[in-house]
C-alpha cells in the first residue's frame, strides 16, 4: 500500500481515476456539532473586519471595479490581496478585492451592457478581437 493511502478503503481508485468508488468506500456521514472547530484567530477576524467593510462599501455604492482590459482567466491576473502581511490563502479573482471580471463566453452582449450600467466601458481592442 502506498504511504498516502494509509488509513483509507482500498479499491478500483487506487488503479484508476475513479472518484465515485473512492468516495462510496471512503466517505463518512458527520453528525456532530461545530464544537470540533477552532475559534476564528485575531488575524482572522481582522481580514473579515477589512472584507465586511469593503462588501459594506459595494452595497452602498455599487459596482467598485471592472478589469475591462482582460478577460477572466485562470492566469490573467497578478496575485490580488486584501492585507498581504496577514493573508494565509490567496486567491482574488483579479488583481484587487471585490474587482469584477469579464466573461464574455456566457454572452458578449451581457458583458457589454453590464459594463455599460455600471459606467464602464471594454478596451476597444480587446472587444474587436474576441469578436
Amino acid at each position: 500500500m502506498m504511504k498516502q493511502w494509509q488509513g483509507f478503503q482500498l479499491g478500483k481508485w487506487t488503479e484508476t481515476i475513479d472518484v465515485r468508488d473512492f468516495i462510496q468506500k471512503n466517505y463518512t456521514m458527520y453528525d456532530g456539532d461545530k464544537s470540533f472547530l477552532a475559534a476564528p484567530t485575531a488575524k482572522t477576524k481582522n481580514l473579515w473586519d477589512k472584507a465586511e467593510a469593503l462588501i459594506i462599501e459595494e452595497i452602498k455604492k455599487g459596482v467598485m471595479d471592472v478589469e475591462a482590459n482582460e478577460f477572466s482567466g485562470i492566469n490573467n491576473f497578478k496575485p490580488g490581496y486584501l492585507d498581504k502581511e496577514n493573508e494565509v490563502i490567496v486567491g482574488y479573482q483579479t488583481d484587487a478585492p471585490l474587482k469584477r471580471i469579464m466573461n464574455p463566453f456566457g454572452g458578449m452582449r451581457m458583458v457589454e451592457q453590464s459594463l455599460e450600467e455600471y459606467g464602464f466601458k471594454m478596451d476597444e481592442e480587446l472587444n474587436k478581437n474576441f469578436k
